[in-house]
Formats: C-alpha cells, sequence, structure tokens
C-alpha cells in the first residue's frame, strides 16, 4: 500500500486530511516542517501532502530541504486556504505535482492523489525501462556509467569488470536462442554474488560491470569469483547437457575504491588492465589493479634497458609452492623442456594423477530428474575435490615443480631434475598429505609418470 506524509500545522485540518486518506493509504503525520524531515527520512513515503503556509518552515522550503538532501524530485502537493493565483502559481514553479483548496471535498482530493501516484509510476516505469538491459534486466551501459560516475567519488568499495569467457562458442554451437538464456544466467548468477545495495550492469555483449561497497580485501574478491565460476559451469551443464564442453567461465579485473582514485573514466581503464591481466593468464580467474605494480605489468615494448626487461620478465611475491599455470602455458614449458632434453646429466618427468570416485552403495534413480540431480550432485562434488586436491598439491610439490588442471579430475605435474627412484616417494608424500583432507574419504587418485625424453 503507498504511504502518504501528511503536514498541517492545524491539528484539525490534520486529523480530518489522515481521516479521508487512512481508507485507502498508509498514512504518516507531522505538524510542523521539520517533523516533516524527521519523518520522511524514517518512513521514505511515495509523496508529500503539506499545508503550504506554516510557521517556522513553510511548504516551498519544506519541498526544498527535502530534495536537496534526497537528490531526488519529491511528488508534492499543497494545500491552501489562500485563494491568490499568485500562490497557485509560485506551487507550480517550485515544482508541486498538484495544488488543493481548503475545504476540499474527500473525493476530489482522493482522486487528485491517486492522478499523482498514477503518473509518478508511468515516470518511474520510462525511467526504468530507459534505463535497464532488456535482455537481463540489468542497468544498461549508459545507466551504469552514470551510475558509476556518482558512486566512485561518493562510495568505498570494489569496482569489477566481469568478461563471459568463451560466450562465443554458445552462439556458434547452441545457437542464439541458448546464449540468451546463458547471458541471463550469467546476470542472475553475478547478482547472486552482490548485496541488493551494490550495482550490476551489462556494458554490452559478455561485458559486465559491478560495484561491491565496502569491499578492499583480496580474499572476496577470490571467493566470489570462484562461486561464480562454479555457478556458472553448473548452469551451463543444466541448460546444455552434462558433456557441455565448452570452456565457459568468468574473468574478473578489479581495481579498489577510492584507493585507487575516485574518477571512474580512471577507475574503468585500470579495471579493464586487471581484466586483461587475466585474459593473458589463462581466463577463469581475476586480478586486482594496483598502481604499485604498473612497472611489473609492462610490456617488453615499454622497456628501455635490459634491467626492466629483466623485471618485467621475472616472478615477484615468490612463494614456496609449486607454480600452476594454464594448459596452454604449461604446453610450453613441456615443449620446451622436450627440446633440451639431449644432455643425460640430469632427468625431468611428467607426472599424471587422476581423482577417482570410491565406490560406495548406488541408489538406483527412480526417475529422469533422480538420475539429472544425482549426475549434478556428483559433478560439484568432483569440482570440489578438484580444488581441494589442487590446493594440497600445490602446497606439496617443491616450488621448482610445474602443474596445471588438464580436466575437472586430472591433473599433470612437471618434476624438475629428479632420480626416476624419486617419482614414488614424491608420489607416496602426495598420497599422505591427501589424506589429511575429507574429501579424501570420497575420492582416491591413481598415478602414471614418464621421463621426459627429446
Amino acid at each position: 500500500m503507498r504511504k502518504i506524509l501528511i503536514v498541517d500545522d492545524m491539528l484539525v485540518s490534520l486529523m480530518m486530511t489522515e481521516n479521508i486518506l487512512a481508507t485507502q493509504y498508509v498514512t504518516v503525520c507531522a505538524n510542523s516542517g521539520a517533523e516533516a524531515i524527521e519523518k520522511f527520512r524514517k518512513e521514505r513515503p511515495d509523496m508529500v501532502l503539506s499545508d503550504l503556509r506554516m510557521p517556522g518552515m513553510s511548504g516551498y522550503e519544506l519541498q526544498t530541504k527535502l530534495q536537496e538532501e534526497f537528490q531526488q524530485v519529491i511528488p508534492f502537493m499543497f494545500m491552501t486556504a489562500d485563494h491568490d493565483e499568485e500562490t497557485e502559481s509560485k506551487g507550480f514553479e517550485n515544482g508541486a505535482m498538484d495544488f488543493i483548496r481548503k475545504p476540499f471535498r474527500p473525493d476530489v482530493l482522493l482522486r487528485r492523489i491517486a492522478n499523482i501516484l498514477q503518473t509518478v509510476e508511468q515516470i518511474q516505469g520510462l525511467k526504468k525501462h530507459a534505463s535497464t538491459d532488456a535482455l537481463t534486466g540489468l542497468l544498461n551501459k549508459a545507466s551504469s556509467e552514470e551510475e558509476l560516475d556518482q558512486l566512485c567519488q561518493q562510495a568505498e568499495g570494489a569496482l569489477m569488470m566481469i568478461d563471459l569467457d568463451s560466450f562465443k562458442l554458445v552462439n556458434d554451437i547452441h545457437g542464439h536462442s541458448m546464449g540468451d538464456k546463458i547471458l541471463i544466467s550469467f546476470a542472475e548468477i553475478i547478482r547472486s554474488e552482490v548485496r541488493p545495495n551494490d550495482l550490476v550492469g551489462r556494458m554490452g555483449g559478455d561485458e559486465f560491470i559491478a560495484f561491491c561497497h565496502g569491499i578492499n580485501e583480496e580474499n572476496v574478491i577470490d571467493r566470489k569469483t570462484k562461486n561464480i565460476n562454479e555457478k556458472l559451469v553448473s548452469k551451463a551443464k543444466e541448460l546444455m547437457g552434462e558433456d557441455m564442453n565448452i570452456p565457459l567461465g568468468a574473468s574478473i579485473g578489479c581495481v579498489f575504491v577510492p584507493v585507487e582514485g575516485k574518477n571512474f573514466s580512471e577507475l574503468y581503464k585500470k579495471a579493464d588492465k586487471a581484466l586483461y591481466v587475466v585474459k593473458q593468464h589463462g581466463k577463469h580467474g581475476y586480478n586486482i589493479f594496483s598502481s604499485t605494480k604498473q612497472l611489473a605489468e609492462m610490456e617488453i615494448d615499454d622497456a628501455t634497458s635490459l634491467s626492466k626487461i629483466e623485471l618485467i620478465l621475472g616472478e615477484r611475491n615468490q612463494k614456496e609452492e609449486a607454480m600452476i599455470l594454464p594448459l596452454e602455458h604449461f604446453k610450453v614449458v613441456y615443449r620446451f623442456l622436450r627440446r633440451t632434453r639431449k644432455d643425460g646429466n640430469r632427468t625431468d618427468c611428467i607426472l599424471l594423477l587422476s581423482l577417482n570416485q570410491i565406490d560406495t552403495e548406488e541408489k538406483i534413480p527412480e526417475s529422469e530428474e533422480e538420475e539429472v540431480a544425482e549426475k549434478i550432485t556428483s559433478s560439484k562434488m568432483m569440482s570440489e575435490a578438484g580444488e581441494e586436491f589442487l590446493k594440497m598439491l600445490k602446497e606439496t610439490l617443491r616450488r621448482s615443480d610445474t602443474l596445471t588442471k588438464s580436466s575437472n579430475g586430472q591433473f599433470v605435474i612437471i618434476l624438475y631434475d629428479i632420480m626416476s627412484d624419486d617419482v614414488h616417494n614424491v608420489v607416496n608424500r602426495i598420497e599422505r598429505n591427501w589424506q589429511q583432507y575429507e574429501m579424501s574419504k570420497k575420492f582416491s587418485f591413481k598415478s602414471e609418470w614418464n621421463p621426459i625424453n627429446n
């Protein structure tokens, strides 16, 4: 039910007006401009019906103060016993939507208020239509930029550019109708990962943008990225079948506001640079822009000396754990090692580890729906086990080792400079460490390996 704030310094008039409106609306009453401002802050009514001439603060002044404070057009209707036409004209000039003289007939007052609320609803509907992306229901590009331009000036949080990776393949293989379903689902997934007061928009095609208030920690961005990717793959398999093999995912370029500035245009460029880094390193991940990393993110062409080139090429923030590479980058390393395996002074090995679900008593599905649900659950469990297994491998292997995840349950590792007998020790160590994880009760692994030869 719509809510109306009634403001009148005459108690009898206030009670009579409330009695008329209470039959169709929720009413909030105030007998002064100052009280009306407090009530508006608390109740946020749909419109204000105010007496024009009041001591302390007139109806004109009340309207001006409310619109300045809330930075929006507030539907106002003035009441007055003054029959001066100039007074009525001034009321409309001040932005009033209607004007009624006392004493008024109840049916006339109700009809005029209904007209105002209907007009407001139509205006809001037109504004929403003009600012909304027709397919996803998110803000469109123009509205997103307009909102973010103000938001970045005033708020703290994370500005994120979000790209839907490999989306073109959906259109090419399954058609544009399926492509639309994926885009709609992706928009819903992004919306599910932000709060109601956060902003989400579609910049066009497969590009989206979001602003999350109060977020300035990498672990939150990391969690959101993983959730979005997991939900996307699950939904894509639901729509296109469990055998769907399109490498769909989300790449996110993030910049923290106001740490990296307040100007949206500049922040957008920084988020775009961060997104480019993700795209160049296998996609399906995130990167956070930082001004202190700019030298490290320079292209070789920008470098003017060998020392700068070495700084660009070198690994920064080295950790005592194995290096995880996207499959394409892993191939380059493997091929390089095969080319240089002409001397027999050292041996490098390639190791394959395959996760397998431990057999349990299987319940035979009673319906097709149960069978589909069981497959989805199994796929989700495999995905969770794979994440746990990857984390364990990264911490178990040496810093000189390199690994990649070739599929949901397969991991390929290059063990550098290792004796053949020691490969068995590595596998045993991996098995011991894996048994410390809860998922090891549901998933075991098998291994096979070969020396890398030219």
